[in-house]
This record gives C-alpha cells, sequence and structure tokens, in this order.
C-alpha cells in the first residue's frame, strides 16, 4: 500500500520535467513578471483541483478517471469530452519532454540531432512498456529524489548570480495580456500532477496520506518552480533562455562557461528527471486509451493485450504514433499549448462533474474536498480563464482540438455508443496491465 513519500514521489516525478523546460517559454509572451503572477494563478488552481480530483477518484475508482467520473455525472457527451481531453493531455505532453531530451543529448553532443533522440526514445520507451517492464515505486523515488537533488544544486549554483536589475528588466513587455497568453506555460509547471488520484484504491489510509501526499508533492513544486525561475532570470538576459529546449544547462553555462564539466554533468543527470516523466506519461495514456476502448469509446482493438506480456500493446503503439507523428509537425510551445488546452477542458469537466455529483444522495465518496464548494469552484473558474486565454491567443491550435472533439463526439453517436447503458459502461473496472 502506497504511503505519502510514495504519493510525493509519483506527484513529483511525473511533473519534475516541468522544471528543466517548457516553462520559459512563458518568458516570450509575458516577461518575467508577467509570467511570475500567472505560475501564482495557475498555483491556486492546482492546489484547489487535486483535493477536488481525489474526491472523484476515490469515489468511482474506475480505470478511465475523468472520462468515468464524466459519464457518471454528465452522460455519455460528458463522458466523451472528458475522454478526448485527457487523451490530448498525456498523448501530446510526451512528444514536448521528448523534444526536450533531444535538445540536452544535442547540448552535450553537438553532432546528434534533437530530432534523432526524440524519435529515439519514443521506440526505446515503447518497448520497454510492450515488454511489461515498468518503474517501481522505489525506482520511481530514487529517480524523482535524483532529479530533485538536481535542480537544488542548480539553485545553489546560479543563486549568487542572481541581479534583480535582470529579473526586473523588461519584466512585462506585453502588459497584462501576457499574463494570460503565458497560462499554458505555467500549467506545464503542474500538468500531469492529477495522475496520482487514479491510484487512491492502493493508498492505506486515503483520506489522510493522499492530502499528506499532495500537500508535500505541491509545496515541492511550488519552491522549485519559483526558484528556478526566479533565479534563471537574475542571472543575465532572461530573453536569452526564452526559446530554448535546455534553460538550465544554458543558465549554468552562462554562469560557469558552457565548456565547464559540472555544466555538462549537469545536463547528463537532467536526463533523468525527464525520463521518469516520459516513462510516466506513456504509461498514463496507455492506460487511457485502454481504458476508454474497453468502455466502447475507441476501435476495440486498442484493449487487447498481449498474450505473452500481458500488456495493451496496441494502445501503446497508436499513442507512440500521434507522437511521433507530433514531433514532425509541431515545435515544442506548440506541442505544450494543445496538451494544457487538453489539460483545463478535462479540469473543467471533472469539476462540474463533482458539482453534480455532490447533488446526489447516493453519492458518498470516501474522501472528501476540503472547504467545499468553493475548492472545485474555484479551479472551475480559474479553468475557464485559462481555458478563454488559450483559445484567445492559440486560435488555430484550439480549431484543430474542437475538429478532433466533433468528429470523435460524431463517430461515437454513429457507432451508437451513446446507447451502451451507463451501468455496463462503469463497471468495466479491473487492473490494466502496464
Amino acid at each position: 500500500m502506497l504511503k505519502p513519500v510514495h504519493l510525493w514521489a509519483l506527484a513529483v516525478g511525473l511533473v519534475i520535467s516541468g522544471e528543466y523546460f517548457g516553462w520559459n517559454y512563458g518568458w516570450g509572451v509575458a516577461g518575467t513578471m508577467g509570467f511570475l503572477i500567472a505560475t501564482v494563478i495557475v498555483t491556486v488552481l492546482y492546489i484547489t483541483f487535486v483535493f477536488s480530483f481525489t474526491e472523484l477518484s476515490t469515489a468511482i475508482p474506475h480505470a478511465g478517471g475523468p472520462f468515468a467520473y464524466a459519464y457518471a455525472a454528465l452522460g455519455p457527451v460528458g463522458g466523451v469530452v472528458a475522454g478526448f481531453a485527457t487523451l490530448v493531455e498525456f498523448v501530446f505532453a510526451p512528444p514536448a519532454i521528448a523534444f526536450a531530451l533531444g535538445s540536452y543529448v544535442h547540448f552535450l553532443y553537438g553532432d546528434i540531432p534533437v530530432i534523432y533522440t526524440a524519435v529515439g526514445c519514443y521506440f526505446i520507451f515503447t518497448v520497454i512498456n510492450l515488454l511489461g517492464i515498468k518503474e517501481s515505486a522505489i525506482f520511481n523515488l530514487v529517480v524523482t529524489v535524483l532529479a530533485v537533488v538536481e535542480l537544488l544544486i542548480f539553485i545553489g549554483i546560479v543563486a549568487p548570480h542572481f541581479k534583480l536589475e535582470n529579473f526586473m528588466h523588461n519584466n512585462m513587455p506585453f502588459g497584462t495580456p501576457g499574463i494570460f497568453a503565458a497560462l499554458p506555460f505555467a500549467i506545464w509547471f503542474y500538468l500531469g500532477i492529477e495522475g496520482v488520484a487514479m491510484v487512491a484504491e492502493e493508498v492505506k489510509d486515503p483520506q489522510h496520506n493522499i492530502p499528506k501526499g499532495y500537500m508535500m508533492g505541491i509545496c515541492t513544486l511550488v519552491f522549485l518552480a519559483l526558484a528556478v525561475m526566479i533565479f534563471s532570470g537574475g542571472i543575465g538576459s532572461w530573453e536569452q533562455l526564452s526559446t530554448i529546449d535546455y534553460p538550465l544547462p544554458e543558465s549554468i553555462g552562462m554562469v560557469l562557461g558552457k565548456d565547464s564539466g559540472l555544466t555538462k554533468m549537469f545536463a547528463g543527470i537532467g536526463l533523468f528527471g525527464l525520463i521518469a516523466s516520459f516513462h510516466g506519461l506513456i504509461i498514463g495514456y496507455s492506460r487511457q486509451i485502454f481504458a476508454l476502448s474497453r468502455s466502447g469509446l475507441l476501435p476495440a482493438v486498442l484493449s487487447k493485450v498481449n498474450r505473452r506480456f500481458q500488456t495493451p500493446h496496441w494502445a501503446l503503439i497508436a499513442g507512440g504514433l500521434v507522437g511521433l507523428i507530433s514531433l514532425f509537425t509541431g515545435t515544442t510551445d506548440q506541442v505544450i499549448i494543445i496538451s494544457a488546452l487538453g489539460a483545463v477542458v478535462m479540469y473543467c469537466v471533472s469539476m462540474i462533474s463533482l458539482l453534480k455529483l455532490r447533488s446526489d444522495a447516493d453519492f458518498k465518496p470516501e474522501f472528501k474536498t476540503p472547504f467545499y464548494p468553493w475548492f472545485p469552484i474555484t479551479a472551475l473558474v480559474l479553468s475557464v480563464v485559462s481555458l478563454v486565454a488559450i483559445i484567445y491567443y492559440n486560435g488555430f491550435l484550439s480549431l484543430i482540438f474542437l475538429a478532433g472533439l466533433v468528429l470523435t463526439l460524431i463517430l461515437f453517436v454513429l457507432a451508437g455508443k451513446h446507447r451502451i447503458p451507463k451501468a455496463q459502461v462503469l463497471a468495466q473496472t479491473g487492473d490494466i496491465p502496464v
């Protein structure tokens, strides 16, 4: 049974890559102070959301996660919207990490193209998952601790070189609108942490340990996010770091020199943090595809399990193919935006589902959200604000997302899946082999 320290490791391990890259694109659209404000807003969103989401996961322990919660509360259409949004979040986050892995390797070995490493990572970790090899709680804990220690070392190296005038230079070049444009990059700091709530049934004394694990995780991530962002922004020209996939090694290079052995060692160890998140998200999207297929939302072949290795091989391959295609069609910032778009849509639907289910006298969750209804309402309002901002500043990507959602809904209805009794859909529970 999982204890708070394991939940902390899961929470931080799934998200830790967001501290290494991606967030810095927020500087490019908001400046240092504008992005700091956006991060504070998103931090409040996630603190209120994770506790609300935990109530849903303990009340409806279904492998489909948000799909099942929305299906129970809002019916088939709500379930499809939540399921599609969750898939977009988990399928499009790994390509961004693959880009970063490629960039870190390229920083170390300039002759290796970024795309080669990115594609190679997909093949390697898909094969590992196909063979049934997965992270144990101990392995996850070790990798997470290593990644956190590295970030603390980074902070220790760059902090003495911090200058407030560097951080405050041109700190809000786009004014208030820049804050809203930066929201998806602030979301990247925490995107995926909700995956911890899906192991609620494996937690010892969930009513007490889940809140402890989540708060430990959130506190760790908030400290690391703010420290990394602030100190990096004050060592020199933050504009120089706002368009690359390896801001941390570049920051140390600005302080110690790019040829420094410590700089190269930092970039090498940093791969572990990226790998932990990448591997965890592959497990995440394979679970989602498998569960949605089993519930009738996706083709039945995607819920087939390999007889020898007992892994959902077609689900792994399908998710990997989508990720590989995105590697060749987008850039890191675009992939992060569309992943964040899927996340906030899922957050909105999940919070609406919780508010709806709470009105049902038969809904009796083991864990209850603190400060209800203010936590889910706060999470919902901030999610809506984030959704509107993402759509406003990223119209084309939002249209692609909407087109995919509409197509999914049409195919769902044409296939007659909306007629499947709710009890039959939600009864399909059990362990998913990964």
